[in-house]
């Protein structure tokens, strides 16, 4: 009797280990999209040189700025995990990244930003894993977008 018991709950430890979590309904590429842009009535100079502080304030270094292209590139300071490396012997490093791509439309300078989590996984015998995570978060995005305008608006009351 005892044996049975004992290979029931460990049934039933597997079957509740393998249970899924739901998750949240995936959003649309346009819902992304009106997430990850915002539209303004200044000139593309003036726009273009705020989001690149923004970048800069919130930490990224900036890899590539091109104005003619409206195409900026950035990415944050890598984070070790020093206890995961010593406890695994796999040295593990995230950062995220940040795009923008400005242009103008008409009489209109428009912005989108994306933010990709990357984390870089070193093992043994010189095996690397990286796994890249796009950053699906509007909060995250409406901060960028807040200090975007008020960059914008202190360029433009100069």
């Amino acid at each position: 009797m005892n044996k049975h018991v004992f290979l029931s709950f460990g049934f039933m430890l597997f079957l509740f280990s393998c249970a899924t979590t739901p998750t949240a309904p995936a959003l649309t590429p346009a819902e992304i999209q009106s997430m990850q842009s915002r539209q303004y009535e200044e000139s593309k100079e003036v726009v273009f040189a705020s989001v690149v502080s923004v970048f800069q304030d919130l930490g990224y270094q900036i890899a590539n700025a091109d104005l003619q292209t409206g195409l900026i590139t950035s990415e944050s300071a890598a984070a070790n995990d020093a206890m995961y490396a010593f406890w695994t012997g796999v040295a593990k490093n995230t950062q995220t990244k940040g795009t923008a791509f400005v242009e103008r439309i008409g009489s209109i300078t428009s912005v989108r930003l994306n933010f990709v989590t990357s984390t870089n996984e070193s093992f043994g015998y010189g095996q690397q894993r990286k796994n890249e995570v796009p950053v699906i978060d509007a909060n995250i995005y409406q901060n960028a977008f807040e200090k975007v305008e008020n960059a914008i608006f202190m360029r433009s009351s100069q």
